[in-house]
């Protein structure tokens, strides 16, 4: 019960920190391969805690919810109590191996776990800042991945890539939220009535075109990409 709380499907998520890997050329490099591995974990862990601390917020709300009532904190079958000493057991639990792999590594940590914790709280109830949030995220994974393996051909231009990429899949997920709960899913979260389809629609359009059109800068513009320009072939 406590590991589907934990929900591990959604760990695929933290691949983010695997960017700086590949776009650095150091995939095949066993040290930093397994520091990045130790953060991809870490952030596996931590993600988790904020899942088990969002459930407990939002308990009650859950309850209410058709599909999230099943939940094992909504249903009664996981005790509260056990699942809020689980996920500060999970708090403490990765401070030693973060601290090993430098202080930066902790600061992004955890100030990846205070975001989620204001967004569980607060955060999400505010509109566009919510999607923001999430964005926000992912691009702190990221900087956990080039700052483990210091990261040197790493270029600002992909960090504009990631933070667009990752409205791209929080806005998309908004809009989902909406489809279904016109099609009569009885979500209970106030945040949705701030958004409609057409408004969303746009948003994504908006994302999407400037996605495109930061990669296509980062292929010509960034440092240490070919000098005869072939990465822009990559661009379709």
């Amino acid at each position: 019960l406590l590991l589907r709380t934990m929900r591990p499907r959604q760990w695929t998520k933290n691949v983010f920190v695997w960017a700086p890997l590949l776009f650095d050329q150091k995939l095949f490099q066993a040290v930093p391969f397994l520091r990045t591995l130790v953060v991809f974990v870490l952030f596996c862990l931590i993600s988790s805690a904020v899942y088990i601390i969002n459930d407990l917020v939002d308990i009650e709300k859950d309850r209410q919810h058709p599909s999230k009532r099943n939940r094992p904190l909504a249903s009664g079958a996981l005790n509260p109590r056990l699942a809020l000493a689980a996920a500060l057991g999970i708090i403490l639990l990765v401070l030693p191996p973060a601290l090993r792999l430098g202080t930066a590594v902790v600061i992004i940590l955890y100030g990846y776990l205070l975001l989620m914790i204001a967004y569980s709280f607060w955060l999400k109830n505010i509109v566009i800042v919510d999607v923001l949030t999430i964005a926000a995220g992912f691009v702190l994974r990221v900087a956990a991945g080039v700052v483990v393996v210091q990261a040197a051909r790493f270029s600002p231009w992909i960090y504009v890539c990631m933070v667009l990429l990752a409205l791209f899949v929080a806005i998309g997920k908004r809009r989902q939220e909406i489809v279904l709960m016109q099609n009569g899913s009885n979500d209970t979260r106030m945040i949705l009535q701030e958004y409609n389809v057409k408004y969303l629609d746009e948003m994504l359009a908006l994302v999407s075109s400037t996605t495109v059109m930061g990669y296509s800068l980062y292929t010509f513009s960034a440092p240490n990409v070919p000098a005869n320009h072939t990465l822009m072939l990559t661009i379709p």
